[in-house]
């Protein structure tokens, strides 16, 4: 088995739109359509949109295309990427902490992952149908706060497993080929269908129209947070997703391609939330709230809001599925290739560690649980760890990595691969030494200081 573990022929993306499919699945989560609309609604709106756009060209796209490049010139897991591009160096702790940080994220994400499943049933029941906004309520805080988010969690992975069972080629990239344009049509019904709401222009104007006042420090701090989180960085899987690259593609234009559909969809879960809301007299400002007790209240009170309340809890559960299915693969890479064992027991073995760190996340949640440390739940505990020090911390050594440590015709090589040109090499790895890792160093600085407030 060993032998065979050795010199099988390494599994791949068999083309361009699966591979954008597959990554743009990666990014494009709960982060996205869940966690965008409210932080957007927090800081003021279209203003605080368009410093998110600028770090996505100054910090986000920098880190992806960083992560890509080192991964498809180690062929190779997280780890032993480093290994192979740095040998005899302790650089390969960077894919070590990238493990780590997928082990924490599916701990808590794939909880939130199973409400998904939770309120579509709920929905598409009409279990709604009569309640005040104070029963909508309840009815999120007795549910997260019991020990049946468990049940859902469990149904999410082996939902993920059944995806990643054929690998890359015959299992992600074949079902995000399905799932990402469903997901785009979907968010598109949803759209049309807010934008034509009577008193939707207010929320349409929230969105496009800037108004710079409400423009804190917070807010810019914010922006440049989520720019770097959104596109799935400093975790491990797009450097995983890297190594399955072939060298026939241009990873700047991959690159551009896949955090472009990453916004967009980002933009448009806001134009399809913040419309309905303010037709119906909502607080934009609702905060993590807004998807499981703001939103099935606005459902609630829209025509046609069974139909549409299932079609955005169907949207949160692809957007989530998609990105799980990424995560586990950064794990399953690594206990495949370094352990020497065959796909089916590393999913097997990555599965049982991971429904037990997130049943001990989801049981932290309770009303009477003892995993409470320091005013902080374990599930909190797993996303503040991961999201204000592992990424931040990842993020930022894969900069300096690829600007001081890698050598530069290796980097060249990979931009030039699939492209005649190379005239912008030299920007960008000037980029990589100074402009992000600033941005990135500022971002740890202010979830250090939020982690300990």
């Amino acid at each position: 088995m060993s032998q065979q573990a050795t010199t099988a022929k390494r599994d791949g993306f068999s083309s361009r739109f699966g591979l954008i499919a597959a990554a743009a699945g990666s990014a494009v989560g709960l982060g996205n359509i869940w966690k965008f609309p409210y932080i957007v609604g927090e800081n003021g709106g279209s203003a605080f949109i368009l410093v998110y756009l600028i770090s996505i060209l100054a910090v986000g796209i920098p880190v992806l295309l960083a992560e890509f490049i080192i991964g498809r010139r180690g062929q190779a897991n997280a780890v032993r990427s480093f290994k192979k591009i740095a040998p005899n160096t302790k650089w390969s702790a960077i894919g070590w902490m990238g493990i780590i940080s997928a082990f924490m994220i599916l701990g808590f994400y794939t909880v939130i992952a199973g409400y998904t499943i939770h309120y579509f049933i709920l929905t598409i029941t009409n279990s709604f149908a009569g309640m005040s906004a104070a029963q909508i309520t309840d009815t999120f805080n007795n549910f997260s706060s019991s020990s049946t988010p468990i049940i859902y969690t469990v149904i999410f992975i082996i939902l993920s497993l059944a995806i990643l069972f054929g690998g890359i080629k015959d299992g992600i990239e074949k079902y995000t080929k399905i799932l990402m344009p469903g997901l785009v049509g979907i968010i598109v019904l949803l759209v049309i269908r807010a934008i034509t709401l009577p008193g939707a222009g207010e929320g349409i104007q929230f969105l496009l129209k800037p108004d710079f006042s409400e423009l804190s420090i917070k807010a810019i701090l914010d922006a440049l947070g989520h720019s770097f989180f959104s596109l799935s960085v400093g975790m491990g899987t797009m450097l995983t997703y890297g190594s399955y690259i072939s060298k026939k593609e241009n990873l700047t234009s991959v690159t551009f391609s896949i955090a472009a559909a990453d916004t967009m969809i980002a933009l448009l879960a806001g134009l399809a939330i913040f419309p309905a809301v303010f037709a119906f007299g909502i607080d934009p400002t609702a905060g993590p709230g807004l998807v499981f007790i703001t939103l099935p209240n606005v459902f609630l009170q829209m025509p046609g809001g069974v139909i549409f309340g299932a079609l955005f809890f169907l949207l949160l559960f692809i957007a989530a599925l998609t990105s799980v299915v990424s995560i586990f693969e950064v794990i399953i890479a690594y206990v495949t290739e370094e352990l020497k064992v065959n796909r089916r027991k590393a999913m097997g073995l990555t599965t049982l560690a991971v429904i037990v760190i997130s049943t001990f996340c989801a049981l932290s949640q309770t009303s009477d649980s003892a995993l409470v440390f320091n005013g902080h739940t374990l599930f909190d505990w797993m996303d503040l760890l991961s999201a204000n020090v592992l990424l931040p911390i990842g993020g930022l050594l894969i900069m300096i990595f690829l600007g001081f440590i890698m050598k530069k015709s290796d980097i060249k090589d990979e931009l030039q691969q699939g492209s005649k040109s190379i005239k912008n090499t030299m920007a960008y790895i000037t980029v990589t030494k100074f402009v992000a890792p600033v941005a990135i160093a500022i971002v740890f600085l202010t979830g250090i200081q939020a982690l300990f407030s």
